[in-house]
């Protein structure tokens, strides 16, 4: 007779669960402060507003679907080395989704209402992904974060030139991604197979796509 599941495997999984729960029904709280309100030069106008809250969400939408891929690639790291560096970053992609949450508010806008399918999707994908071990996993960090990188450029050249805290918030984000990939390719990150950047890409504009609108 197989032996059950050991007391290790299931207290991480209840942890992982207690951790989706969290970010898909709480409210984001952040350990650190967001960047300084910059001055901004005239009060947003309606449209204006509209296009920055379309942008927020989106990025709110990112930020969820970031902690979830760190989530479930913790969830399977084979060394604790590499579980720390991926729990680390989820804790600072935790303080961007509370960023992103609070300028929604300001805003006057809701995040994605699909937040439990970005969870859930990307934490199965992380954790597919970290089941080929750790180098390929610490891998797909360095291309996802080289993405995001380009994704909040993107951004930042849409956002209304009036909307200096959005601003602040995007720049602070890209600086922090950058340096988590940094982090992880130092940590021994493997090339990903040519074929699964394309289609990280192309799932990426998907959720994008959708994000803006609902």
């Amino acid at each position: 007779m197989g032996s059950g599941p050991s007391l290790d495997s299931l207290d991480a999984a209840i942890a992982a669960f207690d951790r989706a729960l969290r970010s898909v029904f709480a409210p984001a709280h952040a350990s650190r402060p967001p960047p300084p309100r910059a001055a901004e030069p005239a009060p947003l106008s309606d449209s204006e507003r509209r296009a920055s809250a379309a942008l927020m969400r989106v990025n709110h939408a990112g930020e969820l679907a970031a902690q979830a891929l760190y989530h479930g690639q913790a969830l399977v790291a084979r060394s604790e080395t590499t579980r720390a560096l991926l729990l680390a970053a989820a804790r600072a992609e935790s303080d961007h989704l509370a960023w992103c949450e609070q300028r929604l508010r300001e805003l006057g806008a809701q995040p994605s209402w699909l937040g439990p399918l970005w969870y859930a999707g990307s934490f199965f994908i992380g954790a597919a992904t970290a089941l080929m071990g750790d180098r390929v996993s610490l891998g797909f960090v360095v291309e996802t974060e080289r993405q995001v990188e380009g994704h909040l450029n993107e951004h930042l050249s849409r956002l209304p030139a009036s909307d200096g805290r959005s601003r602040a918030i995007l720049q602070a984000m890209r600086d922090e991604e950058i340096a988590h990939g940094a982090d992880a390719a130092a940590a021994g990150a493997a090339a990903l197979p040519a074929p699964l950047p394309s289609l990280m890409r192309r799932t990426a504009r998907v959720m994008t796509a959708t994000a803006f609108w609902i």
